[in-house]
């Protein structure tokens, strides 16, 4: 069965449309290539500007740009599938994975998972029922159109979250289902192609072939990001540590597809090794300043090109004529989306903390749809029947989502109040910002002292500036919290709870590995969690 999902994604790979780009054919030489891509950051930069001044998305605004030159570039420059799948993925994950807190998504694992794992064949599911008998098209096709609809693509989310503040679980919520749910979208894409190829399947092979490339894909990632932290550990260069992750994040893509399991699995555990064992690990705090810095900007350059490239592939006289189509296709991932997220939810409180209905109103309006449903669209296979039409469907969906719900998502946002901070919440915040960023610069002097960069006179004089500012933080905070206390301020339970929560999930880490390790009974261990997961459960959201 390996050996025949192997074989369809070779198939998909050839199958690639030949008006894509970037290719021999289409590009002709490489002058040429370099002024299209000096005219793409040009556009790129002005809508940077444009969007900073009206204050709206800046992808809506990339994709809104490319449309108008679509004729002009589209015979030289588009969204090449293959390009998309083997080089701009691995990037955009690895990049979301680093940056991803373990601690943070265990805490939000539950929600994660529902919401990743049934909430995505719910809906894809709820989309090729509405599809099938809407359209008239066949099972696979409408299959594939579902799974394709039903990978929320939340980079824009993600930079909405950036420029409003979210509750940090809501964020970690989201960014937990981006880097699994595209994962499960091309597991599930390659398995409709394997039945498409050979005609049928049974469900115990289907169970079994998820299993296998998902549990391959993420042990092929955690053996190469353990494989490699020894080697960044001992990189003194950078420079070279960058190569090393570069290689990490599109080896472990590469290697997952050759060894036929998930190469997106592979790299979302790898990055998550690297970004939670390896970061911690670096010789300076430069250096992970260098790293992530890096991979910061790599993403951002990558979702450019993509977004702006998704408008210049969109042709508008396309999608008006199938508009009646691509107006049910976006009814029906609506429809899935809300009833997979109300329903899925709702069950969430008897396992775990529930999740607010107005949180629940965010992930559905940012149902949006991005590359990797566009780069899936055009890697169907030429010989399936109705190809063209689900092109134009995809690409009508994720245009409408691009443009109309990411320009909805900062509205409504405001709208629920979600984002609103107190006075008091800012304050405090403010004195942790000075806190924390003291006592990081404590910890860096005093790497700096025991490798014999400085002489401990000026040592001490810095150490000393530090640790004024460390108390003057340290008794405000306590005033802070005592007025709270006593009621002459207004309390900031979110922010205690958020301490609380982390110090809950430190004693559960702790105990698991005092059970491991047979130091204390089992019986006791689970009397003790019990109770860790009922004061979890009663504090807030932060």
């Amino acid at each position: 069965m390996r050996g025949e999902l192997l074989v369809a994604w070779a198939a998909q790979q050839k199958s690639f449309d030949s008006n894509s780009a970037v290719n021999s054919q289409t590009v002709g030489d490489i002058p040429e290539l370099v002024l299209v891509l000096i005219l793409l950051l040009l556009i790129a930069t002005a809508v940077a500007l444009v969007t900073q001044r009206l204050r709206i998305s800046y992808v809506a605004g990339l994709v809104l740009a490319g449309l108008p030159i679509t004729d002009l570039l589209s015979r030289r420059i588009g969204l090449d599938p293959f390009l998309v799948l083997n080089l701009f993925l691995p990037i955009l994950i690895f990049e979301a994975a680093i940056n991803t807190d373990i601690s943070r998504l265990r805490s939000t694992f539950k929600p994660i998972a529902l919401l990743a794992g049934p909430g995505s064949v719910f809906s894809a599911a709820i989309i090729a029922v509405l599809v099938k008998f809407g359209l008239g098209l066949d099972w696979i096709p409408a299959l594939l159109v579902g799974v394709i609809l039903a990978n929320t693509d939340t980079v824009s989310m993600i930079a909405v979250f950036k420029e409003i503040r979210v509750p940090s679980r809501l964020s970690t919520i989201v960014e937990g289902e981006t880097l699994f749910n595209d994962a499960a979208a091309l597991v599930t894409f390659n398995l409709l192609l394997v039945i498409y190829a050979t005609g049928t399947i049974s469900t115990t092979q289907v169970i079994k072939e998820v299993l296998i490339v998902a549990l391959g894909g993420g042990l092929v990632g955690a053996v190469l990001g353990y494989l490699c932290l020894p080697i960044y550990v001992r990189l003194r260069d950078p420079l070279s540590s960058l190569l090393l992750t570069v290689a990490l994040a599109l080896g472990a893509f590469q290697l997952g597809q050759f060894l036929g399991v998930s190469g997106a699995v592979a790299v979302v555990i790898a990055g998550l090794v690297f970004g939670n064992l390896g970061l911690p690990r670096s010789a300076s705090a430069s250096d992970r300043i260098t790293l992530i810095s890096f991979w910061e900007y790599a993403g951002f350059i990558v979702n450019t090109f993509i977004f702006l490239l998704i408008g210049i592939e969109i042709n508008p006289l396309t999608l008006w004529q199938t508009l009646p189509s691509i107006v049910l296709v976006i009814l029906a991932y609506q429809l899935g989306r809300i009833l997979s997220v109300y329903s899925l939810l709702s069950v969430l409180r008897w396992i775990d903390r529930p999740i607010p209905l107005r949180w629940q109103h965010i992930l559905i309006l940012g149902n949006i749809k991005g590359s990797l449903s566009m780069a899936l669209a055009v890697a169907i296979p030429l010989a399936l029947t109705g190809r063209e039409l689900i092109i134009e469907l995809v690409f009508g969906a994720v245009l409408f989502s691009l443009v109309i719900q990411g320009l909805a998502l900062p509205w409504l946002i405001k709208k629920l109040n979600i984002s609103q901070v107190s006075a008091v919440t800012r304050h405090i915040g403010q004195l942790q910002l000075q806190l924390i960023a003291s006592k990081a610069a404590q910890d860096e002097l005093a790497n700096l002292l025991k490798s014999g960069v400085l002489p401990k006179a000026v040592y001490e004089e810095l150490w000393a500036s530090y640790q004024a500012k460390v108390a003057v933080s340290e008794r405000l905070l306590r005033d802070a919290y005592n007025q709270s206390r006593s009621g002459q301020m207004e309390p900031n339970y979110g922010q205690l709870d958020a301490i609380r929560r982390r110090l809950f999930l430190a004693e559960k880490a702790a105990l698991g590995d005092a059970l491991r390790k047979r130091i204390v009974p089992e019986d006791l261990v689970q009397s003790y969690v019990k109770g860790l997961d009922e004061k979890l459960l009663s504090l807030d959201d932060d």
